[in-house]
């Protein structure tokens, strides 16, 4: 069973956090729409000298979310979560689990490594706490260090992307695991969100199709590369950030790499903090999911919320008559 701050959802999804794309803008869209929107804590990110931008985005997110839900009682929004990049090189991370806690985050993402303080904070404050995983083993630690929740995060995912068949990774986890389970990889359309329930999922995950929203952080040219891509335009490389993750290859072209002929980079480079010589990912190479196929233009999350509604209640219609 679903803990209570994921039930009523105006449809089983959870928008993935993306570098740099996700924002206040895009998570209040999403929430004020009736799915979960959430944003990586490492986005807000301030000058030297500024107080914590993180402390700016919660308060406006909070206070947002809160006249929303009194002018609309009968449609309130949905809750949000922060991921926190829980990597020994995110230099920020023990103060921006303070902010969180003290401001209250209702939902906690986690990624790369599973801390069992990160889930405590979580619970100490009324939160919930969810952990990403590419395979089985990894589900097992995550929920044994404290994790409320898994994330399972399939082949065809945008980012971080696990090598696993959807089937076969939430087939596992819920041979031992009867807690919450989302589901990411190549999920687009609301026919998708109902397959992922079908195959024992929870939820859905959602990031790329949000890339080409109007309210998404990213540039008009990477908004529009979603829009005139599809599957086969998405490639999978360690390069970039240390660990294997899902690009457009336009964007790897467009940085002066062949996308077919990439070097492979080891775990140890993956660096949260500083600099690097190589093409950055998300700024210069651009990340995506394998089900862009489905997104035909750039809208309001709005507009792309009501259609993935209306497509899930559409697929739930058609297999209720089989």
């Amino acid at each position: 069973m679903l803990p209570p701050i994921l039930q009523n959802l105006r449809i089983p999804v959870v928008a993935s956090p993306m570098f740099i794309v996700s924002g206040p803008e895009l998570v209040i869209a999403q929430c004020k729409a009736g799915i979960v929107g959430s944003f990586p804590a490492l986005n807000a990110r301030e000058k030297d000298g500024e107080p914590p931008l993180l402390e700016a985005w919660l308060t406006r997110i909070n206070e947002e979310l809160d006249r929303h839900n009194q002018s609309n009682p009968d449609h309130p929004a949905a809750p949000f979560a922060v991921n926190q990049i829980v990597h020994r090189s995110n230099a920020r991370l023990e103060r921006d689990i303070e902010i969180c806690h003290r401001y209250k985050v209702p939902i906690w993402i986690t990624s790369l490594g599973a801390r069992p303080e990160v889930n405590a904070a979580a619970h100490d404050c009324g939160g919930i706490a969810l952990h990403d995983i590419i395979n089985n083993t990894f589900a097992k630690k995550a929920i044994e260090k404290g994790a409320d929740g898994l994330i399972a995060v399939a082949a065809g995912a945008g980012g971080h992307a696990g090598p696993q068949s959807p089937f076969a990774l939430v087939q596992e986890i819920r041979e031992w695991f009867d807690g919450p389970l989302l589901l990411s990889g190549a999920i687009a359309t609301g026919r998708a969100v109902l397959a992922a329930q079908a195959m024992g999922a929870d939820l859905a995950y959602i990031g790329s199709p949000f890339i080409a929203t109007t309210e998404a952080n990213a540039p008009g040219d990477y908004k529009q590369m979603i829009v005139e891509s599809g599957a086969m335009d998405i490639v999978t490389s360690s390069l970039f950030t240390g660990v294997s993750g899902n690009y457009l290859a336009p964007s790897i072209r467009a940085a002066g790499l062949n996308p077919d002929d990439l070097e492979h980079a080891d775990v140890s480079t993956m660096n949260f903090g500083g600099a690097s010589s190589k093409p950055k990912a998300w700024s210069q190479i651009w990340g995506s999911g394998q089900g862009i196929g489905a997104v035909r233009a750039v809208e309001p999350a709005a507009d792309r919320i009501d259609r993935l509604a209306a497509e899930y209640a559409e697929a739930k219609a058609e297999i209720a008559r089989l």
